[in-house]
C-alpha cells in the first residue's frame, strides 16, 4: 500500500518515508504544493497524511479537494493544538488528528488500524440496514431517507454499522473505540465523541432525531 504525505518539512518527510518503508508501506511526498491533486491522482494512495500549515494552500483546502473525489482515509498531522483545528478536520472528513511532536509508533499504529479497518474490515460489516424510514448503505457511505440523502465519512459509517449490528442494545464506548482503532490507548475519548456528535447531527438533519441515545458513562444505543 502507498501513502501520500503532504508535508513541507523535508526532514520530517524523509524520516516518515524511511520509517513507513520499514513497515512495507510506500510513502511519497508532494512535488508541487500548488498542484497536490496531480500527485494524489498519480499515486492513488491508500491513505493520506496532511499537515495544516503548507505553502500556497493549507491542509484543509487539500482535504476538501480530496474528499470531493475520494473516500481514502486521511490523517491530519499538525503542530496546531487548538480544538477548533481538530473539529474542523473531522468536519471536513478526516479520520484522525495527530499533534506534533508525536511518537512514530503511535502514528504508525493509527495508520495500520485505519488501513485494516478500511481495506480488511469493510467486508465484515453490514452492507445495508433498514432503520425507520431510512436505509443505511455502509458500502456507499450514505443514508437515504424519505426526506433527503446524506454522505458519511468512513468513521461515521463504521460507528453506525457497529450500532446497527447491535440495534436496541447498548454498545460500550470502549468496544467502539477498539473496533475503530484497535487499541484504546492510541485514541482520545474526545475523538469518539466528536465523531458520534457529527453522526448524530447528520441523522437529525434527515428526520432521524434521537436515533442514537447516550447511556451516560457506558456507551451508545441505536433505538427505533
Amino acid at each position: 500500500m502507498d501513502l501520500l504525505i503532504i508535508e513541507d518539512d523535508e526532514v520530517l518527510l524523509d524520516e516518515l518515508t524511511a520509517r513507513f518503508e520499514e513497515w512495507d508501506l510506500g510513502a511519497y511526498g508532494v512535488n508541487d504544493f500548488s498542484d497536490v491533486m496531480s500527485d494524489f491522482i498519480k499515486i492513488e494512495p491508500s491513505l493520506v497524511i496532511i499537515d495544516i500549515t503548507l505553502p500556497k494552500y493549507d491542509g484543509f483546502h487539500w482535504c476538501r479537494m480530496i474528499r470531493n473525489i475520494s473516500r481514502v482515509p486521511i490523517i491530519f498531522l499538525s503542530s496546531r493544538d487548538h480544538p477548533t483545528d481538530m473539529v474542523m478536520s473531522m468536519q471536513m472528513g478526516a479520520d484522525d488528528y495527530v499533534q506534533k511532536p508525536f511518537n512514530f509508533e503511535v502514528l504508525n499504529a493509527k495508520v495500520q488500524a485505519l488501513l485494516r479497518r478500511t481495506y480488511e474490515y469493510q467486508n465484515k460489516a453490514l452492507d445495508v440496514f433498514k432503520f425507520r424510514n431510512a436505509v443505511f448503505d455502509f458500502k456507499k457511505l450514505m443514508i437515504t431517507s424519505d426526506e433527503d440523502t446524506v454522505e458519511l465519512t468512513k468513521n461515521e459509517s463504521y460507528i453506525l454499522s457497529i450500532l446497527s449490528q447491535s440495534a436496541g442494545e447498548t454498545v460500550s464506548r470502549t468496544e467502539i473505540i477498539e473496533a475503530l482503532w484497535d487499541d484504546s490507548k492510541f485514541i482520545s475519548d474526545n475523538t469518539l465523541t466528536v465523531n458520534v456528535n457529527r453522526l448524530r447531527k447528520k441523522l437529525e438533519n434527515i428526520g432521524l432525531s434521537e436515533a442514537i441515545h447516550t447511556k451516560t458513562g457506558i456507551g451508545y444505543i441505536l433505538k427505533e
